[in-house]
């Protein structure tokens, strides 16, 4: 590797497994409290889950909001949410929830009504009309959709290493959703499609993290078959501690990128694609690795008819 790009060195001897116990400890905790905050909170849903109306604005001239809420509360259409966005003042998001037996026909006139309020010099950027049976039907793809390539996943990592591993991975992968969820709840964030979307990408960015380290564990395991299994775990880690970093600070730099100048459309993606990164380095680390500690690998099964060598000490190659 240049030495330009060595960062972590390659022949680091961090004890990981060590603190195995305490990670498990703040992984559960983490999980604990991302569940209570979603089972208290739930997730604050966009127009795309919770159906209603979304209109993105821009005035003619900086509104009155105080004035503008009054209006819109005025027409008795239901919950009303305005809001600034961007760094333009004239720009405005209004939201409006509405009932649940509100037919298409009802949502057409809602529409009018706020755009009638708006008045006719308004530059509309978005406009979305979302029903709640829509809603509510996204909501159930959406959870199909991240439990089915969770489910994948594991039959993946099953028929390519041993059961044990696809544990490891399944928990490490629930730990990243349910904690990435639970951080939508604890800040209000809202949830829409393009969360989703980034919910499935984290996923498979932590389980390709993952992947690499399990392949380094079952390298060593057919290497040195008589290295104690927490030792093995360590070195393992070790060995690949370089690339992990390397790739999710080069990955974290691009999505804060669209983080901080994609603008409000992908703010919400990018959050979750960020976070995602780093408690998914974190759970590979911390969780995955960790977790195969607690199992009996059969090493015959694994390591076949390779040569043998007692320790790693004459290793040449990271």
């Amino acid at each position: 590797m240049p030495k330009l790009l060595n960062i972590i060195p390659v022949d680091t001897k961090i004890d990981f497994m060590k603190r195995r116990l305490v990670a498990l400890v703040l992984s559960i905790v983490l999980m604990l409290a991302s569940v209570a905050s979603l089972a208290v909170q739930q997730l604050n849903f966009g127009i795309d889950f919770a159906g209603g109306i979304l209109v993105e604005a821009r005035m003619p001239s900086e509104p009155d909001m105080a004035d503008m809420r009054a209006r819109l509360n005025g027409l008795g259409l239901g919950a009303v949410s305005l809001t600034h966005i961007g760094e333009n003042a004239r720009d405005v998001m209004i939201r409006v929830q509405q009932p649940a037996d509100t037919t298409d026909e009802q949502e057409g006139a809602a529409l009018k009504a706020i755009q009638s309020v708006l008045g006719d010099s308004v530059d509309y950027r978005r406009v979305e009309l979302v029903g709640p049976k829509v809603g509510s039907e996204l909501i159930e793809a959406g959870i199909w959709a991240v439990s089915l390539s969770i489910l994948a996943i594991v039959v993946y990592i099953w028929f390519r290493f041993e059961w044990q591993f696809a544990v490891g991975a399944m928990v490490a992968l629930v730990h990243d959703v349910l904690v990435t969820l639970g951080l939508f709840s604890l800040l209000r964030l809202e949830f829409d499609l393009t969360t989703v979307a980034a919910v499935l990408t984290l996923a498979g960015y932590s389980i390709n993290d993952t992947v690499v380290v399990y392949d380094r564990v079952r390298e060593k395991l057919r290497k040195y078959k008589k290295l104690d299994l927490i030792e093995l775990l360590n070195l393992s880690l070790n060995k690949t501690l370089s690339r992990t970093i390397l790739t999710s600070f080069t990955t974290l730099i691009a999505v804060l990128s669209l983080l901080f100048l994609g603008g409000d459309v992908l703010r919400n993606f990018s959050a979750a694609l960020a976070f995602g990164i780093i408690i998914g380095t974190y759970s590979t680390i911390y969780v995955a690795v960790p977790i195969l500690a607690y199992f009996d690998l059969r090493r015959e099964a694994i390591a076949g008819e390779e040569p043998t060598e007692e320790t790693p000490n004459a290793e040449a190659r990271p």
